[in-house]
């Protein structure tokens, strides 16, 4: 990364890679695959661009995949130190009865008022699917299923899952319980990028409790080895729906796949917008988060300059063979007038390919410049009377 030119008004432009283009002639990317599903997303887990997709706001039912919420929130008060991973559960009769073999569904074998931990019941949602130990999780976090219905949908709205509405935690059908196949790669990549630790969980081809081992039921966990994850699901209403992620030469990718017809077919179609993700495109972290992009003049203040970077990373994800033709130019604020706080926005990086601007950003300070005292801003504001007269 170069910094070619710094004037006076702070604007200025950098070379996003300074080794020469790798590929003359940038192969073609065909249209992407058409699957035999009402609704998929493909998404690059670095940058969360949407690579492939089709219906993906499209609000279904989501039967079991309702349990990546569940098993995110639950590892979400394990991090706040809000429950703990030994913790005790005991299991109610409505555990038992509406999660529970009798129910038809997907099962921990969890007896009624017996004792599980913490731990166990977060192997036994993710791995075995289990209902019994969704709802036990439910009831243990927030008191009732339908208390822990509203914890679910508060942390949709902060993800910004705009198609999704939960009425329990398991996935059984109910007519306002939806979501949608980019919601559902939304949570995916929250759920990979926020606990690393607890993420391992959904690599675990099968689950031992009680005497009962119980296979994972995601396939490409044992056809592909750069798979680690996530979660199936199935109801007759929402079909085999299937989120999956894997790791290939350091790029991630996550497939959001509802309403397939067989347990083959979610998994063979999920392989097709892997293979072709992987194939075609590529993702790079340009700057990182915290980074320091540029030193803006400060007016007025108790410093003369300010830091300036990022506030999130700047991933982008491109057709192979495009990145090394980015180029970003960046601008700043020649006015910045004390007092700045921290996280202030003070200018602004566009990313274009060519013309076009692929990519645009805030910058924004990575410190605090506290107001000067009055000798410093009389003399500022004599200067920068003469510096608008002449810029």
């Amino acid at each position: 990364m170069n910094i070619t030119s710094f004037v006076q008004r702070a604007s200025l432009v950098l070379t996003l890679l300074a080794a020469p283009l790798a590929m003359a002639n940038p192969q073609v990317v065909p249209a992407p695959p058409q699957l035999a599903a009402k609704s998929y997303v493909l998404m690059d887990a670095a940058s969360g661009n949407i690579l492939v997709e089709n219906n993906a706001d499209e609000r279904l039912p989501p039967a079991s995949l309702t349990k990546l919420m569940t098993a995110y929130i639950a590892t979400l008060e394990i991090r706040n130190g809000k429950i703990g991973e030994q913790d005790l559960v005991t299991i109610s009769e409505h555990a038992w009865r509406t999660g529970g073999a009798a129910s038809g569904g997907s099962t921990m074998f969890l007896p009624v008022n017996s004792q599980a931990t913490v731990d166990d019941l977060l192997h036994g949602i993710i791995i075995q699917s289990g209902n019994d130990a969704s709802i036990a999780i439910a009831e243990y976090i927030a008191g009732s299923e339908d208390a822990f219905a509203d914890m679910m949908n508060a942390t949709a709205e902060r993800l910004g899952m705009k198609n999704s509405h939960f009425v329990n935690a398991t996935g059984l059908p109910h007519p306002e319980h939806y979501s949608s196949a980019h919601d559902m790669a939304i949570l995916a990549r929250a759920i990979i990028n926020e606990d690393a630790e607890h993420y391992a969980i959904y690599s675990q081809k099968e689950f031992l409790w009680n005497n009962i081992k119980q296979p994972n039921r995601n396939l490409l966990l044992w056809r592909d080895r750069t798979v680690d994850g996530l979660k199936t699901g199935h109801t007759s209403e929402a079909g085999f729906c299937l989120v999956a992620s894997a790791v290939r030469d350091g790029s991630r990718m996550i497939t959001s796949i509802f309403g397939t017809d067989s347990e083959q077919a979610r998994a063979a179609e999920t392989q097709k917008l892997l293979t072709y993700g992987f194939r075609f495109f590529e993702s790079r972290t340009f700057y990182q988060k915290g980074a320091e992009l540029a030193q803006a003049t400060v007016w007025k203040g108790t410093a003369h300059q300010v830091k300036a970077g990022l506030a999130e990373d700047l991933t982008l994800t491109m057709p192979k063979g495009q990145l090394e033709k980015l180029q970003a130019s960046m601008t700043l604020n020649p006015q910045l007038i004390a007092p700045i706080q921290q996280g202030d926005v003070i200018g602004k990086v566009e990313v274009k390919l060519g013309d076009e601007v692929v990519r645009s950003t805030d910058l924004v300070a990575l410190e605090s410049v506290e107001e000067g005292g009055l000798l410093r801003r009389l003399w500022d504001s004599i200067r920068m009377f003469f510096f608008g007269l002449f810029n």
